[in-house]
């Protein structure tokens, strides 16, 4: 059984899931704001529960590793790593970069329509974090000099220096990025609501790595920051 923890952004997200035979079973997605320490493992100990799990029964853990929030992206891993420490079974480990599970939902798609993904999270202070995808690779995992980091300006040009080819946009909310790109005829912005991230898209992720023998030592984990914090 695996856990997915997600709390890089203001939306945080759980799942359990079933590696073995890829299925969801339990998500729970929400706006936690600044309260992610507090809900965190309380939502975590709820779907167990409701799957008729037990913390026991856990064979996997993965987390998101940023980019985003320097609180938030630490808060699942530090929960990640105490439960990988804690469990009295030996626990495979996963890290993802933030923006690899906001971009796999919609790889498949893209690739039929032969576009490419760009995923994008709010850095705060009109500032955002962004990565392109390539349609067919996904278990892209972006290292920090594959990021980018801009204001909605910034943004809108580094699409529009990347050509006509077609671009799909996806990521959380932000109307003065989508005015940016209006007129950027190759770019497509994705239904906001439903490109936020999720856990069970985390764990799906996490299960196809551990399926190609990749697993990571839990002490090693670390943030992907793309400034000092």
């Amino acid at each position: 059984m695996l856990l997915a923890f997600d709390t890089a952004t203001a939306t945080a997200s759980v799942a359990v899931y079933d590696p073995d035979t890829h299925t969801l079973l339990a998500e729970l997605t929400w706006e936690a704001r600044r309260r992610h320490t507090q809900d965190l493992l309380a939502a975590a100990q709820d779907l167990l529960q409701r799957c008729d799990r037990t913390p026991s029964q856990l064979t996997a853990l993965a987390t998101t590793l940023g980019p985003g929030s320097f609180t938030g992206v630490r808060i699942a891993l530090s929960a990640l790593k105490g439960m990988a420490l804690g469990l009295p079974q030996a626990t495979r480990v996963v890290g993802l970069p933030t923006l690899s599970v906001t971009a796999a939902p919609w790889l498949a798609a893209a690739g039929a329509a032969q576009a490419v993904v760009c995923a994008y999270i709010q850095a705060g202070r009109g500032r955002y974090n962004w990565a392109y995808f390539a349609a067919h690779d996904l278990l892209s995992r972006p290292g920090p000099a594959e990021h980018r980091a801009g204001t909605a300006a910034h943004f809108a040009a580094d699409l529009e220096a990347a050509g006509q080819r077609a671009i799909w946009l996806v990521g959380e909310p932000a109307p003065d990025l989508l005015e940016a790109v209006a007129a950027l005829a190759q770019v497509t912005a994705i239904d906001a609501v439903s490109g936020w991230r999720r856990a069970g898209h985390l764990a799906r992720l996490a299960a196809l790595h551990l399926a190609q023998g990749y697993r990571e030592d839990p002490a090693a984990l670390q943030p992907v920051y793309l400034q000092e914090p």
